[in-house]
């Protein structure tokens, strides 16, 4: 959600006359009119509000950048109303984000001292599946349905939303391509039907009926304890089978099997290279294998060199 991929409208004439709250909504219709999704106003719209109430101006010409010093020390002590306070990455994190948006926001106001950003706290280490207990889940499976989710999130890195999202107009079994419309920034992508997946869906679009036409019956919650139950009778840790261990399992896989990052980046659905990247440090192991596999057999010594050491 960086506000440099959309070409905003400049602000009214009058814009410094205003009182924060009505430049705001000047600012979000101004977001909306470029293109942004209703989840990228939302988000927009969290992070700016709780500048506003912070700093307690009323005029946009009241605001400055001291304004948001404060905001930020406070909120990087105390956290966000809604924060665990010892959560100390996640309040980082959320700060990130919404200093970016306020900063977009004052910007765009006209406010010409620079706003620095907090800085994202560093990754957590990600969480990946092994062969065999990928394997484990789809033996642990009960029915089509348990099948068809575990086939589509390992063999298509989709996201939790975006799986719930398909219907059977998405699909196209006979080109084995599925269309999905990302929540997150609004655009299409397509992703391809691996040989799991083709195998299980055709037997499950066999008996399909469904009134809306959604391919997955479920809600968000109801992906999660469906995933949650087959971990556990896998014997995995439930604390790993989330839809999102599966998109990283996918991605990392890929990477193994040789595709290529741009087209990793493509199938994620992925706005920056540098956020598939991430998975390129996973494979730090594989390639020392190979690399030792390679250099394993040390070449015969020279005389004079065996002599030296």
């Amino acid at each position: 959600m960086i506000l440099t991929k959309y070409q905003l409208p400049p602000p009214p004439t009058n814009i410094s006359e205003l009182s924060l709250w009505d430049a705001l909504e000047e600012f979000l219709m101004a977001l909306r009119s470029s293109g942004a999704s209703e989840k990228t106003i939302k988000a927009y719209r969290a992070g700016i509000s709780d500048f506003i109430k912070f700093c307690g101006k009323g005029f946009v010409k009241e605001v400055t950048v001291n304004d948001v010093i404060k905001w930020r020390l406070s909120r990087l002590r105390e956290g966000f109303d809604r924060s665990v306070k010892d959560d100390v990455k996640a309040r980082q994190l959320t700060l990130h984000y919404y200093s970016l948006y306020v900063r977009s926001f004052l910007k765009w106001l006209g406010l010409k001292d620079e706003v620095s950003i907090v800085k994202a706290p560093r990754r957590r280490s990600i969480t990946t599946l092994s062969d065999n207990e990928v394997v484990k889940l789809l033996n642990a499976s009960r029915d089509l349905l348990d099948l068809l989710i575990i086939c589509l999130l390992i063999e298509t890195g989709l996201r939790a939303q975006e799986l719930l999202s398909l219907t059977i107009d998405d699909i196209d079994l006979e080109g084995r391509e599925i269309y999905v419309r990302s929540g997150k920034y609004g655009e299409e992508r397509v992703v391809f039907i691996g040989p799991l997946t083709e195998r299980v869906l055709s037997k499950y679009l066999e008996g399909f009926n469904s009134s809306d036409g959604r391919l997955i019956p479920l809600t968000y919650s109801g992906l999660y304890k469906r995933l949650k139950t087959l971990a556990k009778r896998a014997g995995l840790d439930p604390k790993k089978v989330r839809p999102h261990i599966l998109r990283h399992t996918f991605a990392t896989e890929a990477l193994k099997k040789g595709l290529a990052l741009p087209a990793l980046q493509a199938i994620l659905g992925h706005k920056d290279i540098k956020t598939t990247q991430v998975y390129l440090h996973l494979l730090k192991e594989d390639i020392k294998k190979l690399y030792m596999n390679i250099f394993s057999k040390q070449p015969t010594l020279g005389k004079e060199l065996t002599q030296t050491t």
